[in-house]
């Protein structure tokens, strides 16, 4: 068996933590700031994490992580 591709896409914006959780950033953070308070775009520099539907499709797209 060859071995498996990883996403780069992926790769670039996701991480696994130790326990196996999907770190991803927040959206929104880009632009059009000035209408957001300051206090949802600080919030916005938090992690999260994908949801547990979506974590084992995005844990194959990068496998060697």
């Amino acid at each position: 068996m060859p071995k498996q591709k990883t996403h780069r896409g992926a790769a670039k914006r996701l991480s696994i933590t130790k326990n196996g959780k999907v770190k991803r950033a927040q959206a929104y953070k880009s632009h059009i700031l000035t209408k957001k308070p300051t206090k949802r775009t600080r919030n916005l520099r938090k992690a999260a994490f994908v949801f547990k539907t979506e974590a084992k499709t995005m844990k194959k797209l990068i496998p060697y992580k």
